[in-house]
């Protein structure tokens, strides 16, 4: 039998279509759409022929692909490690009783709010420019230079920029999961006469680790798809020292006539993030059940 819908369930299929068809147009199609022209020798225009593998197989011989794997690995290890510890100290501070706590919590997540390029442009200006003057000014030697302009540590200043402004949103879940720790069982933990340092990695650490997985998770994959930073404060250079992989599939995939191999290059960098996040969470999971 025919049954009529009821109002609630057509204002539920009035939101939800139009958001599947936004999803499908602007997310699965283009998506669907790259996986195709991985297995052509597409320029980005004109006409183009499939060629099977190729692109795949070209992918694991190309030094600069190679080489942007390893900046990216490199800076996202780093990033990660940098931003968790770094976000649980802060958390650990906010969530503690102190003034101006809530003011405080408005300030740190300001670096948030601003777009990466717009962080990215202001930090390219501090370090070419400022520091270089400051450094001239003290005569400190290291500060002279921009270092950015640095084919070995320019990584480190755009790593800079990157821990700034992810720091914030880390801190925001790192309170969140503070903050469902029962206070009974800290009273508990005083009465016993634990330290401070005891208190952290017998009882919050433990009761935290799903914050902790979360994070891992999140910022792991943030870092991995680096790209804002990369084009407002270096292009990728100087020698395509930092150069990510994101960045790499943008410049040679649109500008570059590589489309298609860029193309497959971002299939590979999506299976490669979906086995990282998956190791992550399995990782992380057994330890959760392991505390």
């Amino acid at each position: 039998m025919k049954t009529k819908m009821s109002s609630r369930d057509k204002t539920f299929w009035a939101i939800t279509i139009p958001v599947l068809v936004l999803f499908f147009t602007f997310n699965t199609l283009p998506m669907i759409k790259g996986f195709i022209y991985s297995f052509t020798n597409y320029r980005g225009y004109g006409s183009y022929d499939y060629v099977g593998l190729r692109n795949y197989i070209d992918l694991f011989t190309d030094a600069r692909v190679g080489k942007s794997y390893l900046f990216t690995f490199k800076y996202a290890l780093s990033g990660t490690v940098l931003v968790n510890v770094l976000a649980l100290i802060m958390a650990l501070g906010l969530n503690s009783k102190i003034r101006f706590k809530s003011a405080l919590r408005g300030i740190y997540f300001v670096p948030n709010i601003l777009g990466g390029l717009v962080i990215g442009y202001i930090f390219s200006f501090f370090f070419t420019y400022i520091l270089p003057a400051l450094g001239n000014a003290l005569d400190i030697e290291f500060l002279k230079n921009s270092i950015l302009a640095s084919e070995k540590y320019a990584w480190i200043g755009v790593l800079i920029v990157g821990v700034w402004q992810a720091v914030a949103m880390n801190t925001i879940i790192y309170i969140s999961g503070l903050q469902t720790v029962p206070r009974e069982v800290y009273e508990a933990s005083m009465l016993d006469g634990a330290s401070k340092w005891r208190e952290f990695w017998a009882i919050t650490f433990p009761l935290v680790m799903p914050f902790v997985t979360i994070n891992l998770v999140l910022s792991t994959k943030n870092f991995l798809m680096v790209f804002d930073q990369i084009m407002s404060l270096t292009r990728g250079g100087p020698a395509q020292s930092t150069e990510s992989i994101s960045y790499l599939i943008y410049r040679n995939g649109m500008d570059g006539g590589q489309f298609g191999f860029q193309s497959a290059n971002a299939v590979l960098f999506f299976i490669v993030i979906v086995a990282i996040s998956v190791f992550q969470m399995t990782v992380m999971n057994k330890k959760e059940e392991q505390l």
